[in-house]
């Protein structure tokens, strides 16, 4: 069978084209496999075949058919999972530096979501056999919290409080050098580099993006910082710190090549996370202690 995947599109793609507002919108795609998708007759927007560049408007609804090359099988794995919270609509997961999200490209092992199918029970279908229950994505070398649904009037709740930004989500993130500001605002729009499709850029004809940050603590040759996302682009938080100026300490794509730590990865962590609960409209909200390895930096600056 092959899998279908439904895209609603937010106010931020109005007016965008539908082969550039998919590429957006489905992470893992480059711009061509969209196209390939439209022309093929993969893609119906709002119930109809169209061409790539068809103009979308906000709340439309793509449904993307993607060819079954191979079988699918996603098996579950006992992969250690940091089950901060669960119920019967939806679960808090504390991801691991290093985890991916969900398979992509052909790998079907060893992600969040094969954890997911050892250790929970019921997870939602809207995304698909390859996304089930992800509401939103952390990259392999995020850490921190995240959430996970467990039926479809729980995604479509946590999604719609995500695109809306009524779900608040904090960041702490160790910074290369010293930032000056206490605080400020980053709004530059992001899209995918000219010189590198695999990476995101701060590019004049990319999605607006806005980005706060807070000052947490300055040591001698980098910063702590918080940052919280006003809109969310692919790699937003490490794309807008490096174009301050101070990339991510650890960021092997978007940060120095010579780390000062070896590290596995950019120290970035999802730390609190507070949204409406889909079923009781309670307000929850949780929080997160930085990993070890953040946490022994920290204690390695703390003493210079």
């Amino acid at each position: 069978m092959s899998e279908v995947l439904t895209v609603v599109f937010q106010e931020d793609s109005d007016g965008d084209r539908l082969d550039a507002a998919l590429c957006d919108a489905l992470e893992d795609f480059s711009r061509a496999r969209c196209q390939k998708l439209i022309k093929d007759g993969g893609v119906l927007l709002n119930g109809k075949t169209e061409k790539a560049s068809k103009t979308v408007r906000c709340g439309d609804v793509a449904k993307i058919t993607l060819p079954q090359l191979q079988p699918a099988v996603l098996l579950p794995q006992d992969i250690p999972l940091d089950i901060v919270y669960q119920d019967a609509f939806l679960a808090v997961i504390n991801k691991q530096q290093g985890l991916t999200v969900h398979p992509a490209n052909g790998v079907y092992t060893d992600t969040l979501v094969n954890a997911l199918l050892f250790h929970i029970k019921d997870l939602s279908g809207i995304n698909g056999d390859i996304r089930p229950g992800i509401v939103h994505r952390l990259d392999k070398d995020t850490s921190g919290l995240m959430l996970v649904a467990k039926n479809d009037l729980a995604h479509k709740s946590l999604a719609e409080q995500i695109a809306t930004k009524t779900c608040k989500r904090i960041y702490y993130a160790l910074v290369e050098g010293v930032v000056k500001p206490d605080c400020g605002v980053i709004e530059q729009p992001i899209g995918r580099s000219k010189t590198d499709r695999k990476k995101m850029a701060v590019v004049p004809d990319g999605k607006y993006a806005k980005t706060f940050y807070t000052v947490l603590q300055r040591y001698e040759n980098f910063t702590l910082m918080k940052f919280q996302l006003a809109t969310g682009r692919t790699h937003q938080i490490r794309v807008h710190a490096k174009f301050l100026g101070h990339p991510v300490v650890g960021d092997l794509t978007y940060g120095y090549k010579n780390q000062k730590f070896q590290l596995k990865g950019q120290l970035l962590h999802s730390k609190e996370i507070s949204f409406a609960h889909p079923k009781t409209s309670e307000q929850m909200s949780f929080e997160s202690e930085l990993p070890d390895y953040f946490q022994k930096v920290l204690s390695v600056l703390n003493k210079i």
